[in-house]
């Protein structure tokens, strides 16, 4: 190519050029103001949307001053946009959709960053959220109890439109939780319910209960929801082998299985010693006639 060839007064060129040096000033001063906010700013949350609103405003700097660069008039915006406007429908109607998304998460706010959400069947902790898609830090799937499971997962957000969204930090702020318990038919089950129920209380935070308290009140302001109870409470169901006691109780969801885990090693030590509490157990029953006609059972674990 022969650059002597270029005449510079060409307005084409002019154009070209000062569209190139828009986006490298911009890009070079946005880059600037991310490398300060990641040196000044300790608390990560808000160093994160720092940076985020520093890249939205790079981009729509450089898309302002390239439409004003290459529209002669600014009444020619119109007829440019009216042009476009089909053929963008069909071709980018999904980048489209993924943009309006954006816009619907960013004034809606049904999630924020750090919230932890199931959304388009993929349940994490939300830690981006860009024009185009969400990125979360995958829980779950595998992982039993809500434990992170190291993958990031991408999701558009066009998926705010059709595929159902649950967030489990707003709003309410805490989880009901169950776990069941299984005890013989000859057990002494009202004492094992008692013991179940007395261990709900010692591992429930008064904190969290004041807090679930609150957040109902606040929320019966905007949407028609009553609760009446937030302390533990126990269910007793009959089962095939045996009696079964559900322990029912508030947690936070990322306490879930540390509190699940410290009732469970506190009922396995106390059932130890009562005994009249066992826990129940499938078993096969097989009977045999003995020569002189009697019966004999022989029991055999499954």
């Amino acid at each position: 190519m022969d650059f002597t060839a270029i005449d510079i007064n060409d307005p084409l060129i002019q154009k070209i050029l000062l569209s190139v040096g828009v986006v490298v000033i911009t890009y070079l001063i946005g880059f600037g103001i991310v490398r300060f906010i990641n040196s000044k700013v300790e608390d990560f949350k808000r160093r994160h949307q720092a940076r985020r609103i520093t890249y939205y405003s790079v981009f729509f700097i450089i898309l302002i001053f390239i439409l004003l660069i290459w529209l002669d008039r600014p009444s020619t915006l119109t007829t440019y946009l009216g042009v476009l406007s089909a053929g963008l429908a069909l071709a980018l109607h999904q980048v489209l959709l993924n943009i309006a998304g954006w816009i619907l998460i960013l004034l809606r706010r049904p999630f924020g960053l750090g919230d932890r959400i199931e959304w388009n069947q993929v349940q994490g902790d939300v830690i981006d959220i860009r024009v185009f898609y969400t990125t979360l830090l995958e829980v779950g799937n595998w992982v039993e109890a809500d434990q992170s499971t190291g993958r990031l997962v991408h999701i558009p957000n066009s998926n705010i439109f059709n595929a159902s969204l649950f967030n489990y930090t707003r709003g309410f702020g805490c989880i009901w939780n169950e776990i069941k318990f299984l005890v013989t038919f000859e057990s002494d089950w009202e004492k094992a319910k008692e013991i179940i129920l007395e261990t709900g209380y010692e591992q429930s935070e008064e904190e969290i209960e004041a807090r679930a308290k609150k957040r109902i009140y606040e929320m019966s302001k905007n949407y028609m929801i009553k609760y009446g109870k937030f302390t533990p409470i126990t269910y007793v169901d009959i089962k095939g082998s045996g009696v079964q006691i559900t322990l029912r109780y508030l947690t936070t969801v990322r306490m879930r299985r540390v509190l699940e885990n410290n009732i469970s090693e506190s009922i396995l030590k106390k059932f130890s010693q009562e005994p009249n509490i066992e826990f129940a157990y499938q078993t096969s029953r097989i009977y045999r006639r003995s020569e002189e006609g009697s019966h004999l059972e022989h029991k055999k674990e499954i």
